[in-house]
């Protein structure tokens, strides 16, 4: 883990050397002082050289100045390392989201993840640039010291070693136990999250049922989860801090003890103790900020073991070695004794699915709700992966084709319809990013959306709010449309959802997947009559298998199970 964490700061070397270098100059510039005043009080004044008293003055002065040039270089460049870090890891951790299958997406909350790209990266940023540079400052700067300490008095310089076993003993005990308590921090935190998410979404339902107080109490336990988990870490945080500064205090008391001892003995002068207690003024903030390193330190790996969990998810559904793209020339889609089950525990959603989609014809999939109709088109992207059998395209198994060259040559309008909180524009445009004004109007004529475009102040620039909000079902569902003419593809599948919109907003869909649907190899999972009356075939499925198939007079003719479905509804299959 420590490898792929320090891979972060390769690109970046240069901020890196700099930031080190000017921590590894501040912290030889601290130890200066003390040794100048020593030679001060030992020869300067007692030689009542005014000349070299002036100089000394002057070392003393250039010392602060290069203090704060060096401190300037740390905070601003060395925080831009931080940064520069984590903006790399979150592009990262974006990038492999988006590889991610379906199955991860099911089983994890949106809010876990979230958490992890925000408030877990940016502990990481902080220890990716404070960890080496407090470490650095710290031990060049207790060296130092301890060089010039010695050269001073070696066996004050013993004395004052006395402490430290002790601190290293405690911040040992504590830290993975601290470390610990800071990951349960940040777990509780991601479900505050996903609460939020799930509360924010869902308000309209939240209001409509006048569930308020329901949702403000879920919320209440996993608040006081995250209090819980918080007020135990702190409690090891305190113990931790209370020990250390314990130790802190009993070091210089070491000094002064040692120092008045070894003074009474004739061992060392009075301005040697005096430099003594100057330098412990110098060797207190490294400790201090090697006791402030060890709780980023513990909070940050926390953290990016959480990162790394998510990046080493390997993706369930990958391109297989020596892929090659897809191509489609008629759009024949053939299932070869398919099985699928969501997980192993579960049983078979789809059972020996055996069935030919013919190209360039509408093909309806009806069938009870459960029986498997949307679970069967997500297998042809390659959403999911069957557990048995082959999906065929033209003769070429999707498993050993390209995912990109597959997913671009099919077309899916969803039942339950996502634009992404932008302009009409930037949605259509999801179809085929690189498309021209005229292809994007085009688009919206075709799909029956232009008009209600153009009524509007702001036209194609009109923002359509988080998942289309300001937008009706029926608008919604032509855009979403309009995005599949741009992109244009050769299969597409179609999640018929209008039984809840009104008469015109329904035909105005039907009129606009009619033309989408010309020429293509079309899959339409069938909530409405009219949607079968016009299908070309009709595949019915009970129970995971397709148990009939055929037109809607052949199937009506054969009275089986699909006219029993017809006859008790007359306006849904």
């Amino acid at each position: 883990m420590i490898r792929k964490f320090v891979s972060y700061y390769r690109p970046h070397m240069g901020l890196f050397l700099l930031d080190m270098g000017a921590a590894s100059v501040s912290a030889l510039l601290a130890v200066l002082f003390p040794m100048l005043t020593r030679e001060l009080l030992k020869t300067a004044i007692p030689d009542q050289n005014i000349h070299f008293i002036l100089t000394l003055f002057a070392l003393m002065a250039a010392v602060y100045v290069l203090k704060t040039i060096t401190t300037y270089i740390r905070i601003r460049w060395g925080h831009n390392l931080g940064v520069r870090i984590e903006t790399d890891m979150r592009s990262d951790i974006f990038s492999h989201l988006q590889k991610l299958s379906f199955t991860y997406y099911d089983s994890v909350k949106t809010g876990h993840i979230m958490s992890r790209i925000t408030n877990d990266l940016n502990l990481i940023a902080e220890i990716a640039h404070h960890a080496p540079e407090d470490l650095l400052i710290s031990v060049v700067v207790l060296i130092a010291a301890y060089l010039f300490m010695c050269f001073f008095s070696i066996p004050l310089a013993l004395i004052s070693l006395i402490p430290l076993p002790f601190m290293m003993f405690w911040g040992l005990r504590l830290g993975p136990e601290m470390k610990q308590g800071f990951r349960h921090v940040r777990e509780k935190i991601a479900d505050i999250n996903s609460t939020v998410e799930n509360s924010v979404q869902g308000i309209r339902e939240v209001q409509s049922f006048g569930n308020e107080a329901v949702e403000a109490k879920k919320f209440e336990k996993a608040n006081n989860r995250f209090k819980t988990a918080k007020e135990t870490a702190y409690a090891v945080m305190a113990r931790y801090h209370s020990g250390m500064q314990f130790f802190r205090d009993f070091y210089y008391l070491t000094i002064v003890a040692g120092g008045a001892w070894l003074i009474f003995l004739g061992t060392i002068q009075v301005y040697d103790l005096l430099a003594f207690v100057l330098y412990v003024g110098i060797v207190l903030p490294p400790i201090d900020r090697l006791i402030n390193f060890t709780e980023q330190l513990q909070q940050g790996m926390a953290s990016f073991e959480r990162f790394i969990e998510i990046m080493d998810v390997v993706p369930d559904i990958q391109d297989r070695p020596g892929a090659a793209p897809l191509k489609v020339r008629q759009g024949r889609v053939n299932f070869e004794e398919v099985v699928f089950s969501y997980n192993d525990t579960s049983g078979d959603v789809l059972k020996n699915i055996y069935m030919t989609i013919e190209p360039g014809q509408k093909t309806a999939l009806v069938g009870e709700s459960g029986a498997g109709k949307s679970t069967l088109v997500s297998l042809i992207p390659r959403f999911y992966e069957p557990r048995q059998g082959r999906i065929l395209i033209d003769g070429q198994d999707i498993q050993l084709v390209q995912q990109r060259s597959l997913r671009r040559s099919i077309g899916i309008v969803q039942q339950n319809v996502f634009l992404f909180d932008a302009s009409i524009k930037e949605n259509i445009l999801y179809g085929s990013p690189g498309s021209s004004d005229a292809e994007v109007t085009a688009a919206a004529k075709a799909a029956n959306i232009y008009d209600f475009i153009m009524s509007l102040p702001n036209g194609f620039d009109t923002e359509v709010g988080e998942r289309g909000v300001k937008l009706s079902g029926g608008q919604k569902q032509r855009i979403s449309i309009a995005r599949v003419f741009l992109k244009n593809p050769a299969i597409l599948i179609f999640d018929e959802a209008t039984s809840s919109l009104d008469t015109e907003s329904e035909m105005l869909i039907q009129e606009a997947f009619d033309r989408l649907a010309e020429d293509r190899t079309s899959i339409i999972i069938a909530h409405r009559l009219s949607t079968v009356l016009n299908a070309d075939s009709i595949c019915v499925i009970k129970e995971g298998r397709v148990i009939e198939s055929g037109t809607h007079a052949s199937l009506m003719k054969d009275s089986g199970y699909y006219s029993r479905l017809y006859a008790g509804s007359s306006t849904k299959i």
